[in-house]
C-alpha cells in the first residue's frame, strides 16, 4: 500500500508532526478555558497570540543553522521542549504570563516546524515521491483526536494544566519513534550551502500562499470552538467537535492531496483547494444552527487543508538542495505571520463585528489564492 509505504519511509517527521497536533489539538478545543483563566478578552487573546508571533519568527532565523549542528537528534530534542513549553499557558492566570507562556511555545513550534519540513522535503528529493500532504495529514488526524479528547475532559471538568500535561505523556510516544527511525529520516543531508539563495520572488508569494492557508486554518482552529458554544449556544462537547472536524477533513484533504499531487500541478491543487475553502468558511458564517456549522467546517477543513504543505512542496521543488532549509526557514518567516495573525485577526473582527463576520472575512481572503497568487506561482519553473 504506497500510503503505509510513504508512511514509513517519513515516520520520524511524521511523528513530528503527529506530536505538534497533540498541542494544537489540545490548545483550540482549550481556548474557552484559557481565555478567562488568564483574564483576556477576544482582542486581548488576539493581541497575545500575535505577540507570540515574535518568539516564533525569532526562532526559524535560527533553525537552518541549528539543523545542520545538531544533526538526527534534533527532531526529537525540540518536540521535548515543545512539550514542557505547552505546560506554561496551561498555568498562565495574567494576560501577561499568558502571552510570555505562547511566546515560549511559539517559539518551540517555530524551529520544529522548519526541521521537520526540510526532512520531509529531504526524503521527497531522495525517494521521488511526494510526502508533504501525508506528513502535514499526520497533524491533522492527531489535530482532531486531539480536540475531541480535550473535549470531553472539559466536560469532566479537568483544567487546562492537566490537559496539557496529559498531552505531554502522550507526546513521549512520538519522542520514541523519533529516536529509532533510520538515520537518514531524522538528520540534515549535510549537503554544503552551495547556489543561489533562494530569491524573494519565489519564496513571497508562495509565503503568501502559506500565510493565508496558516490564517484560515488556525483562525478556525481556535475560534470554532467558542463560535460554536458563545454564538450557536453548544455545550463544551458539542464545542469540540468544530475544531476536531476540521482536523478530520483536513487529514482526509492531505491524504487525498497526497494522490492528487501525483496526478496534478501544484498551482491546480492550490487553486481547487483555496476555493472549496472559500466555501466553507463563507457556509460557517451563515450558520443558524450545529448542522450548517457543522458542515462549513468539514468543507473549510477539506479545502484549507493541501494549501500550506502545497505551498511548501512548490517552493522545495524549485531550489537546489543545499539551499532546501534556507527556503523553508524563509516561506516559514511569512507564512507563520499567518499562524499567528490569523486568531488575532479573527479577534479583532470579533469585538467589532461578531465571530461569523471574521468567518465570513477568512472566506474572501482565501479567494485571493486563486485569483492573485497562482499567476505568479505559474510563473516560476522547477529546479534542475
Amino acid at each position: 500500500m504506497d500510503l503505509l509505504r510513504d508512511l514509513r519511509l517519513s515516520r520520524a517527521p511524521a511523528s513530528a508532526f503527529a506530536a505538534m497536533g497533540l498541542f494544537w489539538g489540545g490548545f483550540a478545543a482549550l481556548v474557552p478555558d484559557l481565555k478567562p483563566q488568564a483574564g483576556l478578552s477576544d482582542a486581548g487573546f488576539g493581541l497575545a497570540m500575535l505577540l507570540s508571533t515574535f518568539g516564533a519568527l525569532a526562532a526559524m532565523w535560527l533553525a537552518p543553522a541549528l539543523d545542520a549542528r545538531v544533526g538526527r537528534r534534533l527532531l526529537p530534542v525540540l518536540t521535548a521542549l515543545m512539550a514542557g513549553a505547552f505546560l506554561l499557558p496551561g498555568m498562565a492566570t495574567a494576560p501577561l504570563a499568558f502571552a510570555l507562556a505562547m511566546t515560549c511555545a511559539a517559539a518551540t513550534c517555530g524551529l520544529l516546524d522548519v526541521v521537520m519540513n526540510a526532512r520531509v522535503a529531504a526524503l521527497e528529493a531522495a525517494h521521488r515521491r511526494p510526502l508533504m500532504n501525508l506528513d502535514h495529514g499526520m497533524y491533522s488526524l492527531v489535530y482532531a483526536g486531539a480536540a475531541l479528547a480535550t473535549g470531553a475532559a472539559r466536560e469532566m471538568g479537568a483544567s487546562p494544566s492537566t490537559v496539557f500535561a496529559a498531552l505531554a505523556v502522550a507526546a513521549l510516544g512520538c519522542i520514541a519513534i523519533m529516536l529509532t527511525a533510520p538515520p537518514g529520516q531524522g538528520e540534515a543531508r549535510g549537503a554544503e550551502a552551495t547556489g543561489a539563495a533562494p530569491g524573494w520572488a519565489m519564496v513571497i508569494p508562495a509565503g503568501l500562499v502559506v500565510l493565508i492557508g496558516f490564517m484560515a486554518e488556525v483562525g478556525t482552529e481556535g475560534w470554532s470552538a467558542l463560535y460554536l458554544e458563545r454564538e450557536i449556544g453548544a455545550g463544551a462537547a458539542a464545542g469540540a467537535v468544530g475544531p476536531a472536524l476540521l482536523g478530520l477533513t483536513m487529514f482526509v484533504g492531505r491524504i487525498s492531496g497526497q494522490s492528487l499531487s501525483r496526478r496534478l500541478s501544484e498551482v491546480a491543487v492550490l487553486r481547487t483547494g483555496a476555493a472549496v475553502a472559500a466555501a466553507g468558511a463563507i457556509l460557517a458564517a451563515s450558520a443558524q444552527s450545529v448542522a450548517p456549522a457543522y458542515a462549513g467546517f468539514a468543507v473549510l477543513g477539506a479545502g484549507v487543508s493541501v494549501i500550506v504543505p502545497t505551498g511548501i512542496a512548490w517552493l522545495s521543488a524549485r531550489v537546489p538542495e543545499a539551499r532546501r532549509a534556507q527556503a523553508i526557514s524563509r516561506v516559514s518567516l511569512v507564512g507563520y505571520i499567518g499562524f499567528f495573525a490569523g486568531p488575532p485577526m479573527m479577534g479583532g473582527l470579533s469585538e467589532l463585528l461578531g465571530l461569523g463576520a471574521a468567518f465570513a472575512a477568512v472566506g474572501v481572503m482565501l479567494l485571493l489564492v486563486p485569483v492573485l497568487l497562482v499567476p505568479m506561482l505559474a510563473r516560476h519553473r522547477l529546479a534542475v
